[in-house]
């Protein structure tokens, strides 16, 4: 970037710190293959039927990125059955390597709660989160994370590790995934599929 310009984050650093993630779109891992075998479900998926309500409003936030053009990932935050944070990927948006839709969600709801211990929310998420999302759930200490596809390239709650129940950690996030899982793949699978397709 030349001397003088300033990102797009840089234009929101004096607005609460909600405001700074705005509800338009962006990235995963944008330079990853993604197969239709990338994406799949779980066997655990006990859920409930406001469970698939959250899980459909992630699952909409993951369409509005599309209209950007970025990986559609969605999560939302909830308390109590109060939706306090909801995001998709903003990663390419404010030049933010941490920018996931977890990770802003997450801030969101810290921001709604007016604390950073976020005890009493659960995460609804429509690809299992990354090392550094679930890191994130397990330092915030919420109660419990939802997600849908099972991501075998980045997935940090199953895939490659277990964030979310090391004994190590001094938090456990208990955690259900297969949520809408073939609806949250497809729509993953579509759009690497058409990005693919553009290149060729």
């Amino acid at each position: 970037m030349k001397a003088g310009k300033r990102s797009p984050g840089h234009a929101l650093l004096g607005a609460p710190i909600a405001d700074r993630f705005l509800p338009t779109a962006v990235c995963l891992l944008p330079t990853t293959v993604l197969t239709a075998d990338c994406f799949l479900p779980t066997a655990d998926c006990s859920s409930t039927g406001t469970d698939e309500t959250f899980q459909r409003l992630a699952l909409a936030e993951a369409r509005a990125a599309l209209a950007h053009d970025d990986v559609p990932v969605g999560a939302v935050a909830v308390q109590g059955g109060r939706l306090i944070g909801r995001a998709h990927n903003q990663r390419e948006l404010l030049r933010d390597p941490t920018a996931h839709a977890e990770m802003i969600a997450l801030t969101q709801a810290a921001e709604a709660m007016g604390r950073w211990r976020l005890t009493g929310v659960t995460l609804y998420v429509t690809l299992e989160p990354c090392a550094m999302c679930a890191g994130a759930m397990v330092l915030a200490r919420i109660d419990r994370l939802v997600y849908g596809a099972t991501d075998p390239k980045a997935g940090a709650v199953e895939s490659l590790y277990r964030l979310l129940d090391d004994p190590r950690l001094n938090h456990r996030v208990p955690a259900t995934g297969g949520l809408l899982a073939e609806e949250c793949g497809d729509l993953l699978v579509e759009f690497f599929r058409r990005r693919r397709s553009v290149k060729e």
